[in-house]
């Protein structure tokens, strides 16, 4: 069971760079063909000042850690248990190549389920860039099976 007491614990925030050759990546390997996620010309054309980043790209980056799964099994949560529940987007603002984001996040809640051997726990990110303008929510569940 996972304990319901870390519901509110804060995860130390953490900051990455968008690389506009990682946008390039990204968009290609998520079938992206929108000639504004991959040329710069195309993004200016759009009326954008640099590559945006394709939508999904910022949970790249918050999982862009040396352990990015640190912050479940410092809960005593058996990483070999969990399971991808649910991911949640809200956007703000636009990001773009050139930004550094800051990923600031919590556990949100933990739920258990009674008929059954799982625990959900939310997790909600908020990201913001390096002028300070929150530009996206970011809520993930992650299912973890207890046995």
């Amino acid at each position: 069971m996972v304990d319901r007491n870390f519901i509110g614990k804060v995860i130390p925030a953490h900051s990455a760079n968008v690389e506009a050759s990682r946008l390039r990546h990204f968009a290609q390997a998520t079938g992206e063909t929108r000639p504004e996620y991959i040329d710069d010309a195309a993004a200016r054309a759009a009326g954008h000042h640099a590559l945006p980043a394709p939508p999904t790209y910022a949970l790249c980056l918050d999982l862009d850690l040396p352990d990015p799964f640190k912050w479940i099994t410092d809960m005593g949560v058996d990483i070999l248990q969990v399971l991808h529940g649910s991911e949640r987007f809200r956007y703000f603002a636009p990001v773009y190549a050139g930004d550094r984001l800051t990923f600031s996040s919590r556990i949100a809640d933990i739920l258990q389920k009674k008929s059954s051997k799982k625990a959900f726990v939310v997790k909600e990110t908020e990201v913001t860039n390096q002028h300070g303008v929150k530009v996206a929510e970011l809520r993930a569940t992650i299912v973890v099976r207890e046995f």
